[in-house]
């Protein structure tokens, strides 16, 4: 080998995209309340997505009996033609929208759902719509796609939600397509009928632009009936509306998402998962099935979910705002809270001094024993957000040693 070919660091050899991309800051917080764990100190996890529930029976069956009917092959790589349909039976029963089959295409999680949906429609330039606060993989996933993100800000004073008008002063020719959720992760705000007419109506009169609806919480709803963007004819043969089975039905250990699209969308994204992974797991298939037949206005195990979330979301909302300078707003749906912690910047406490999200989370999960997740990671560094997917009394004690450990900063 020539001298000159000699490589000294083995991190020259990986790509521009991979050292350009962020890390999730959700399971990096995790992965620390872990290792804080396997030090032996007592962390209370407030950081993860992921509901306290077991997966539901009718699931759970559908899969054992998959086993033993020995679904254990590949499948057709956009899933089982039963799964697609009863996905299609699922979108009507639910949301009043009308698919066919081939429009289904199911992935490993909602999350290869996005990075496929990316990659498929974003050209390195084109321009993606982000409102701000925003799952924490949107902004990476956009960007690993070569596409140029714009942020519009949203406030808590406002539901952490955007307006018509800012959506539409965000368009430009370049605008290739909007990532949006409701109910949102991580603000636990949802878009009413009425406010998503509002966007559509925008929409409308930008034909180049596609939406993507994120809608993975929609049976975690405390409001009333779910709303679909795509229910608005003047925009339904642009909008991809993503879903999955892990939090409304506590599957998240099963891997399994999906999207409803155009036809020629869902074919793009076939083609780039049939070079990709193929087929997600046969089995979780299979138990997805089983889920999706649950009638979510029926089902007693869906609605004790809901209630149970409920109760917490109460408790922890009547905790934050007993906190002195915590900014709350009550959250529509999912299981987070994103409070404005701003007031303690600039404050300091022994060896810890707060200047932004990321200092207090390191504050809370160091001093308070809790993890969370820095605000930053979601575009806006003046919040963090944290999930009542816990039992009530570890979220009493983790509100509790939140509070005590804030009011140390002076």
């Amino acid at each position: 080998m020539h001298p000159e070919l000699k490589v000294k660091n083995i991190m020259e050899l990986l790509s521009n995209r991979i050292l350009s991309m962020g890390e999730s800051e959700t399971l990096a917080m995790t992965q620390k309340a872990r290792e804080l764990k396997a030090q032996g100190k007592d962390v209370i996890s407030l950081s993860i997505g992921e509901p306290d529930f077991n997966t539901p029976e009718e699931a759970k069956e559908a899969a054992k009996k998959a086993i033993d009917e020995n679904f254990t092959h590949y499948p057709p790589v956009p899933g089982y033609a039963d799964l697609r349909e009863a996905i299609c039976m699922k979108f009507k029963r639910d949301n009043n929208l009308d698919f066919k089959p081939e429009q289904i295409i199911v992935s490993t999680g909602a999350k290869q759902s996005i990075f496929q949906l990316a990659q498929c429609i974003i050209n390195p330039g084109d321009e993606v719509i982000i409102p701000t606060p925003y799952w924490v993989s949107y902004r990476e996933i956009a960007r690993y796609a070569g596409g140029e993100c714009k942020f519009i800000q949203t406030r808590i004073e406002d539901d952490f939600k955007m307006t018509p008008a800012q959506l539409e002063a965000a368009i430009t020719p370049k605008t290739k397509l909007l990532m949006f959720s409701t109910p949102s992760n991580p603000t636990g705000m949802l878009y009413s009928k009425e406010e998503l007419k509002g966007l559509a109506d925008v929409l409308a009169k930008y034909p180049n632009v596609c939406i993507m609806a994120d809608e993975i919480y929609e049976h975690i709803n405390y409001v009333g009936k779910h709303e679909s963007i795509a229910q608005f004819e003047s925009i339904r043969d642009r909008v991809i509306t993503v879903n999955g089975v892990a939090k409304g039905f506590a599957m998240t250990g099963w891997r399994i998402g999906f999207i409803a699209a155009p036809l020629p969308i869902a074919k793009a994204c076939n083609k780039l998962q049939g070079q990709l992974t193929s087929a997600t797991c046969s089995i979780a298939q299979k138990a997805t099935v089983g889920a999706m037949l649950m009638n979510p206005k029926e089902s007693k195990y869906m609605a004790e979910m809901r209630e149970t979330f409920r109760k917490r979301r109460d408790m922890v909302y009547k905790m934050l705002c007993d906190i002195p300078g915590v900014k709350v707003c009550m959250p529509q749906g999912a299981f987070y809270f994103f409070p404005e912690v701003s007031a303690y910047y600039g404050k300091s406490y022994g060896q810890y001094t707060i200047n932004n999200s990321t200092d207090m989370a390191m504050y809370l999960i160091n001093e308070a024993g809790v993890a969370t997740v820095m605000g930053s990671a979601f575009g806006d560094d003046n919040c963090i957000r944290l999930s009542y997917a816990t039992s009530e009394d570890l979220l009493v004690r983790a509100l509790s040693q939140i509070k005590e450990a804030l009011l140390k900063l002076k």
